[in-house]
């Protein structure tokens, strides 16, 4: 690939930033993941295939830079902090006047651009980010990131190798060779140790997740070694319109490894006019000035059980169909029964209800959708877990908090999928959490908000008769919550 003039803007606080751009078209920001050097990412093959793969035939204008303290910008700064790399994003997208672009962020530099696309969502059509956080997670893995952190800066060609290892496991001998030279050259040890411990230990950007009003592509490895794929989900899940795409692979550089599955995701996505996969359609926007309910609610939350190993086992593409599939269940059994979507998390909604029993009647709703979907997709049926919170949650922008412990609620429906007395033990009180397609495990006080559900019949007008939600041979089971723990709980004795 040829090398493309270099142009350089000029942030707020005087820094200049070198940039170039490839292709014509509609732009979209293509950032570095951590430090960088423009000219010479064009010297690596796996660069500039990906690089390729993205111009998508010469459809797309390509913008890339080299943050701050890196790469042709310049070196002698003394804030390379997370919002300091948001203003080197700004000056690019000014100085080349794009009145609005795309924008693809990964690793390290994923938080400066959602920092920027939430002051200035009026700039940014689509937001794709890959292997990249909110915040920072417990790894069990702190001890290990402040040796590395102190081996680049006591060391930087030891430091460069080591991290070359850990990003990508399955690197060779010449791969591990080339980074650890292209490293020393892009950057100092010190500012790429500071790039990396604010990372690991101070970033936190949640405050801006609920503003991202564009559609949202999150896409993670399974088994990324830098930020675990948990770093992902949650990432999305705190997202009003993001879609979470799971990916195969170790390695975290989205240019190693099979890139295959990332390119078709973001081609999809960027090819789409609302970001939505073709064929299915998006929720409307909730808004907690507009939509936002008061008083007492029962919030729900779906979550696609073993998402992850279902997409091994067949292919992305369809866990994709599964996904589309989960999705109209969910909204058709929503419309049905009054309740709001909030926000998608990947692989689960999350929505909420006036009234307790419209919420159970749309979990049993749910159930009977995927009996259905089970008997026409014999092969890959849609199991999901069904988790439900009574309480008075605070809405603010496009998201409902306090009130109701939503966290350990979704924490929950990520546990039970191997039941035990622990998982249930740490169900708040008024929850209400699905752990199989026959069960649901009801609180007793959420129990007496549904009142006479839990012993009449409910009624099913898309079938004869009628099925009651005690009743197993109906395919729906209620359980009080007490009773239920204490027999696993004998059980696990």
């Amino acid at each position: 690939m040829q090398q493309p003039p270099i142009h350089f803007a000029r942030a707020s606080d005087g820094a200049t930033i070198a940039y170039s751009t490839l292709g014509v078209g509609p732009p979209l920001v293509f950032t570095p993941g951590w430090i960088s050097h423009l000219e010479m990412d064009l010297e690596n093959a796996n660069y500039t295939q990906f690089l390729e793969s993205l111009l998508s035939g010469s459809r797309r204008r390509i913008v890339r830079f080299d943050f701050r303290g890196t790469g042709l910008s310049d070196r002698e700064v003394n804030d390379i902090s997370v919002d300091a790399r948001a203003r080197d994003l700004e000056a690019v997208i000014d100085h080349i006047g794009l009145e609005k672009t795309a924008i693809f962020a990964w690793s390290n530099n994923g938080p400066p651009a959602v920092i920027y696309a939430a002051t200035h969502p009026e700039r940014v059509s689509h937001l794709i980010l890959y292997a990249t956080f909110a915040r920072p997670r417990e790894t069990g893995r702190e001890a290990l990131g402040r040796a590395l952190i102190d081996l680049m800066r006591a060391d930087w060609r030891i430091g460069a190798r080591a991290i070359a290892e850990f990003v990508n496991p399955n690197a060779d001998h010449d791969t591990v060779q080339d980074f650890t030279y292209y490293a020393r050259n892009s950057s100092t040890g010190d500012v790429a140790a500071s790039i990396i411990e604010e990372s690991l230990f101070h970033v936190d950007i949640r405050e801006y997740l609920p503003a991202l009003t564009m559609p949202t592509l999150v896409l993670h490895r399974r088994d990324d070694q830098a930020f675990p794929l948990n770093c992902g989900r949650e990432l999305a899940s705190l997202m009003p319109h993001a879609h979470f795409v799971p990916l195969p692979g170790d390695a975290h550089a989205p240019f190693y490894g099979n890139i295959a599955p990332i390119i078709d995701a973001v081609n999809d996505f960027l090819d789409t006019s609302d970001g939505h996969t073709h064929g299915e359609e998006p929720a409307p926007a909730f808004d907690a000035r507009r939509d936002a309910p008061a008083g007492l609610q029962t919030i729900l939350f779906t979550d696609m059980e073993s998402s992850t190993t279902i997409t091994q086992q067949l292919g992305d593409a369809h866990a994709q169909q599964l996904v589309r599939a989960h999705n109209n269940i969910v909204r058709d059994a929503l419309k049905a029964h009054g309740g709001s979507e909030i926000k998608h998390t990947g692989d689960g909604i999350m929505a909420t209800f006036n009234s307790a029993a419209g919420a159970i009647e749309c979990a049993i709703s749910i159930q009977r959708g995927c009996d259905t979907h089970a008997v026409e997709h014999p092969t890959a049926p849609l199991r999901m877990r069904i988790g439900l919170n009574a309480g008075e949650p605070v809405a603010e922008e496009r998201d409902l908090f306090g009130g109701l412990d939503l966290a350990r609620l979704e924490e929950c429906l990520g546990a039970v999928g191997d039941v035990h007395p622990g998982a249930l033990q740490r169900l708040d009180r008024d929850e209400v959490c699905h752990v199989d397609p026959e069960r649901l495990i009801v609180e007793a006080e959420l129990a007496q908000l549904v009142g006479d559900l839990l012993a009449e019949p409910v009624r099913d007008p898309g079938l004869d008769g009628h099925r009651t939600a005690h009743g197993r041979d109906a395919g729906t089971e209620v359980l009080r919550w007490e009773p239920w723990r204490e027999q696993l709980m004998v059980a696990g004795s």
